[in-house]
């Protein structure tokens, strides 16, 4: 099987100010308090200390290590989101009836950021901040809008992907 050209690549992270900013006061909470339990000479060892200081910790190294990737190809789609999917899940274009960019409301539509169930026949989505998404509808129904912060460039990959493709796989592939 011959390497498909990459048309499109992008990697997005968590870097919005104010989940940082709620990451760093509950760290810092978390800090004074266990230094509090130190000084009133308590074990730092026991279990009601770790139920709030493992959390604690682990939240923000794992937004720190949350990344979404995208790469779009001739052959599809390849979407990861570290470090809930060990690989890239791959979409070839014959399983898609529909395949456009949008705008969204992320809290209105999904009820946040990550990997949300939207309500109403939304779909899933994959994003991490913004309003622009590639959507995806699948020939079965099902539907995946997958986050971007380059809508201009993606845009233009889908408009040559509409030439690139062969014929008889845009006969139910839609490029709007």
């Amino acid at each position: 099987m011959k390497e498909e050209k990459i048309l499109f690549e992008e990697s997005q992270r968590f870097t919005q100010w104010w989940i940082w900013a709620i990451i760093l006061v509950a760290l810092g909470v978390s800090i004074y308090a266990t230094m509090e339990t130190i000084q009133m000479d308590e074990s730092l060892f026991n279990w009601p200390n770790f139920r709030i200081i493992i959390p604690v910790f682990i939240i923000p190294a794992l937004f720190y290590f949350l990344t979404l990737k995208t790469r779009v190809a001739e052959n599809g789609i390849y979407v990861q989101f570290i470090p809930f999917h060990l690989k890239e899940i791959f979409i070839a274009w014959d399983q898609l009836d529909e395949c456009y960019l949008r705008t969204y409301s992320p809290l209105g539509e999904y009820g946040g950021w990550g990997i949300k169930y939207g309500l109403g026949g939304a779909g899933k989505v994959y994003n991490v901040s913004g309003n622009q998404g590639l959507q995806l509808v699948f020939k079965d129904g099902a539907k995946l809008l997958i986050g971007t912060q380059k809508p201009q460039e993606l845009q233009e990959i889908v408009n040559k992907l509409n030439y690139l493709l062969p014929v008889n796989s845009l006969r139910r592939l839609v490029f709007r």
